[in-house]
């Protein structure tokens, strides 16, 4: 199991055998205090063991809280201060902790544990019970398949997610009988058994309108940049992921300003044509910053020979090709440094989406013919959307989609039908996966998430959804991506402090008139160029898949796998749907990706 997911931790391996009760072992990427903190790191009486993947970036203020109590200290690790920690208060200590980390931490006096796992599902932490005296842990998927009592079959439940929205929900996986640990959440047991999973902490939407706006913009700013002085805590190199967007150009720029000397930004960029290449933003904040500007130009011929690798390194395979120029960022990143720091999350935070535009223009419609008050207050009115809705002239596929059906109907129902991936899987599913294919069903869990009895205003609904679902997702992806070169990727806009003011602040300052991440523009203006700032197009880091598809390496690497005779009988799609996929000439898109990265997924693991 350890040698599944030495990727992630080069430095070191250990084990822990606690007769009768426990077997802990650890694969240590070294970050803080380099010489000491080897894992798994055991209570000096050697009651109590720990095994932790992650930072807790508070550790030092932790640390002198603990001293202040009378602990006393081996190491500078933040890993011997999670121990103490927890020894002293056991879970309730959880709530102390700011960082990205998943741990279990067992007590050898009654064989009584706790697995937790950080707000956001920065890291990962998979369980499954093959039987019913064991109970099995790891960050990656692939080691608890190491396990000669894991069976290794595919969910139906969980593929049909899949397929409609490009992950699971809850704490499904693609794989029957293996769970996640869910984000925020912590599990207690004793032995093989699972005794209470509690939720520690939860997005919180109880409105401030108790402050101004100029007020949210002065503690945002201040979180902002504590949150960049707690994470470039690091004894090894760090530098910083950089596409030319505002999320990954403010944390360059505020991470700059902390450290010492110029700072390693690594972008990536497509030789293919200007709507792939994002370099000249990216530029303007290296020089602005006082960076330092590495780049990769990552080819066709690189994706063929990559993407059979990294969907594996994925364990199951989530959202879209952009994981693929990731990859190769981080590859690149990790020649230079050991940890990075990433803009993920500021969409779902900040409200960054173009599908939100889309969802509040039709909003504007609706109250301006039908005089609702859908929200209680108009937040957003067509005199003050228009000026935005220039973000939307490269998403007409998505206006043509949306506007097809459904118009006006519940937010819920509108929002589904701008995420639901479904909407043609008639003509690609195989009559016996179709036959199967609940669609109410899907939309009922769907439900269960966007309908949070706190939310009453769409921008909270829309953003509360995508932060519970599609941005794990994307954090796994991260994860795994980053790790795979054992790299550390660090994400700073995910701290919790900076989601609890956001999602306490009125509706109207985060979307003010349909103004993509109106709020943190205002906040951050004087930091960054003004051409970055002032960005019409929203990239998201393109791959020209469908350029690749009209002919050359990539085409006849995608034929190779979708018209394989294990494909074809696989099951899930129509043969003769995975054919004309092939027939369409520059096709590239969500239909082409999702059967290819499903079929590769099933080669690595299914038929493995």
């Amino acid at each position: 199991m350890l040698a599944r997911i030495a990727h992630r931790g080069p430095d070191g391996e250990g084990v822990v055998h606690v007769a009768g009760q426990a077997l802990l072992g650890h694969r240590r990427l070294a970050i803080i205090d380099l010489e000491h903190g080897a894992q798994p790191m055991r209570a000096c009486n050697g009651r109590y063991s720990l095994v932790f993947n992650g930072e807790i970036y508070n550790y030092l203020e932790l640390r002198q809280s603990l001293i202040q109590h009378g602990e006393h200290f081996e190491t500078f690790s933040d890993t011997e201060v999670l121990l103490k920690l927890l020894i002293r208060e056991g879970a309730s200590g959880i709530s102390r902790l700011n960082g990205m980390f998943a741990f279990v931490f067992h007590d050898s006096e009654g064989g009584r544990w706790i697995a937790a796992r950080d707000h956001f599902g920065i890291k990962p932490l998979y369980y499954a019970i093959p039987d019913r005296d064991e109970l099995i842990f790891a960050s990656e998927i692939k080691a608890l398949l190491a396990h000669p009592g894991v069976a290794v079959r595919r969910d139906e439940d969980a593929l049909h997610q899949y397929l409609a929205l490009q992950f699971c929900l809850d704490d499904r996986t693609l794989f029957a009988g293996i769970l996640k640990v869910k984000p925020g959440y912590y599990l207690t047991g004793n032995g093989a058994n699972i005794e209470q999973e509690i939720r520690y902490w939860d997005t919180n939407y109880q409105i401030d309108h108790d402050h101004t706006e100029a007020w949210f913009n002065d503690q945002l700013r201040s979180l902002l940049d504590d949150s960049m002085r707690l994470q470039i805590r690091s004894d090894v190199p760090v530098g910083g992921y950089l596409s030319g967007g505002i999320d990954s150009s403010l944390v360059c720029t505020l991470a700059s300003r902390h450290l010492d000397g110029p700072m390693p930004m690594f972008h990536g960029r497509f030789a293919e044509g200007p709507e792939y290449d994002e370099s000249e933003f990216a530029r303007a904040v290296v020089g602005q910053a006082n960076g330092l500007y590495h780049e990769i130009v990552p080819s066709a011929a690189d994706f063929v020979a990559c993407l059979p690798t990294l969907i594996a390194a994925l364990d199951e395979p989530l959202a879209g090709p952009g994981l693929f120029p990731q990859y190769m960022v981080s590859k690149l990143a990790r020649q230079q440094v050991k940890v990075v720091l990433g803009g993920q999350g500021g969409d779902e935070i900040f409200g960054g989406y173009a599908r939100y535009l889309v969802g509040y223009l039709e909003q504007a419609l609706k109250g301006a013919i039908f005089e609702t008050q859908e929200e209680g207050k108009h937040l957003v009115t067509l005199e003050s959307i228009v000026p935005h809705l220039a973000l939307l002239k490269q998403y007409k596929p998505l206006l043509a989609n949306f506007w097809s059906n459904g118009l006006f109907d519940e937010m819920d129902a509108r929002y589904f039908h701008l995420i639901d991936r479904s909407q043609g899987l008639n003509d690609l599913l195989h009559p016996d996966a179709l036959a199967t294919f609940d669609r109410e069903a899907l939309f009922a869990e769907f439900q269960k998430v966007f309908n949070h009895p706190d939310t009453r205003s769409y921008i909270n609904k829309m953003t509360h959804f995508d932060q519970k679902t599609l941005l794990p997702a994307l954090l796994q992806i991260e994860d795994r991506v980053s790790m795979s070169v054992s790299l550390e990727s660090r994400v700073p806009l995910l701290d919790y402090r900076i989601v609890d003011l956001i999602t306490s602040m009125p509706p109207p300052l985060k979307f003010k008139g349909g103004r993509t991440k109106h709020i943190l523009k205002k906040a951050v203006r004087d930091l960054l160029p003004a051409s970055v700032l002032g960005r019409k197009d929203k990239m998201g880091f393109p791959v020209p898949l469908a350029q690749w598809m009209r002919g050359g390496v990539v085409r006849d690497f995608v034929g190779d796998v979708l018209l394989s005779q294990r494909s074809l009988q696989r099951g899930v799609f129509r043969p003769q749907a995975l054919h004309d996929m092939l027939d369409r000439q520059g096709v590239g898109g969500r239909q082409l990706w999702g059967a290819l990265s499903l079929e590769l997924w099933h080669g690595a693991y299914i038929d493995a």
